[in-house]
């Protein structure tokens, strides 16, 4: 369907409030990309920027090798789902879908082969002739993804469309969103959401971004298991990863380090004699940690545990000035409130960071 190539772009208001800058993104043909990011951090207006609602103040936006910098959103072959549905209250689910075409002067037997087909994708053949009063959230919100296919646009742009559901309804309809691109795999997406489910279910990549620019871009496995930075590190997964800071005082194909006040870490990243002394932050995931009897990574007491049936968290007591560190253990237990467990770690599972930054990625 589209192509779309981002090159140094930026957004400021009145010349001074910096939003975003250098953003340089390529979207193939087929791709569902999904912005993530923490509240603020420029996702919807990056996405807004796309569908040409807010202005581009530098860098450019092409679309299939076409600079789409100046052209209008009309123009763009573009269509967007907002997460408020904005259905047109007084007209039926059929007419709803329908009045974009009906603007742009098609046929009726256009328009009327396009909505049959718009409703048989997302199941919205019963319901055709309802008010949108008389729907669900759900089913509002297939209603408006269903207006965006009828125009068969070039690129379709999601921003934040499941947060108004409930949360058995967004389960429901994010199933339903992925099955949507599975029967269109030819079709460009963009999505926005907050919600790390969604994007880690849905994405081919993720574009993560944080400090006005984009602080790293994968598919959802590789920002899970080589994140870049401590920044991404911590923003995917949750519980969030555990950073403890420690030494490198063993190089090599694995690398050995002390942790501070704890036990000793033993990771798959390789390192050099150079490293030896580094002051580094140690990250590893809170599912990654188990139970053991010998070498420790840690050794704290359980301060809170929440049992939730397949698995059990288990919050222990900060000391030496760091966070509480976080594990999550598959299973019931317990028997393990209030007592002192040792953890270690599968060695390819422990990340290493200098300065902020993986040492994956020197």
């Amino acid at each position: 369907m589209a192509e779309l190539k981002l090159t140094d772009v930026a957004k400021t208001y009145g010349g001074t409030v910096e939003v975003l800058k250098h953003i340089d993104l390529d979207i193939k043909t087929g791709e569902l990309i999904v912005f993530v990011g923490p509240s603020g951090c420029g996702k919807s207006t990056l996405l807004r920027m796309i569908a040409g609602l807010e202005r581009i103040t530098g860098g450019t936006l092409e679309i299939d090798g076409q600079v789409m910098n100046d052209v209008p959103p009309a123009q763009r072959g573009i269509a967007m789902v907002f997460q408020s549905y904005a259905l047109y209250p007084h007209m039926t689910v059929k007419d709803n879908m329908s009045f974009a075409l009906k603007i742009a002067g098609k046929s009726q037997s256009e328009i009327d082969a396009a909505v049959e087909k718009a409703a048989k994708i997302l199941q919205l053949e019963p319901y055709l002739d309802r008010l949108p009063k008389a729907l669900s959230g759900g089913q509002r919100q297939r209603v408006a993804i269903g207006r965006a296919i009828v125009r068969d646009p070039k690129v379709y742009l999601f921003d934040e469309p499941l947060s108004n559901l409930d949360a058995a309804l967004r389960v429901a309809t994010r199933i339903e969103i992925a099955q949507l691109k599975e029967s269109m795999p030819d079709s460009t997406m963009i999505y926005v959401t907050h919600d790390q489910v969604e994007a880690m279910t849905l994405a081919s990549r993720i574009v993560v971004l944080a400090n006005k620019g984009i602080a790293q871009v994968g598919t959802p496995l590789e920002l899970y298991e080589r994140p870049e930075n401590e920044f991404v590190a911590q923003f995917i997964g949750s519980p969030a990863m555990n950073l403890i800071p420690g030494e490198i005082v063993g190089t090599g194909a694995q690398t050995t380090v002390k942790l501070e006040g704890e036990g000793t870490a033993v990771s798959a990243v390789p390192t050099t004699e150079a490293d030896m002394g580094l002051k580094v932050n140690v990250g590893v995931r809170p599912e990654d940690l188990r139970e053991t009897e010998g070498d420790y990574l840690l050794d704290g007491k359980v301060d809170i545990l929440e049992a939730l049936g397949e698995v059990t968290v288990l919050y222990f007591v900060a000391e030496h000035g760091r966070d509480p560190v976080i594990a999550k253990l598959p299973g019931i237990h317990d028997d393990l409130r209030g007592k002192s467990v040792r953890l270690t770690a599968d060695p390819a599972k422990v990340q290493i960071f200098h300065e902020g930054k993986s040492l994956w990625y020197r």
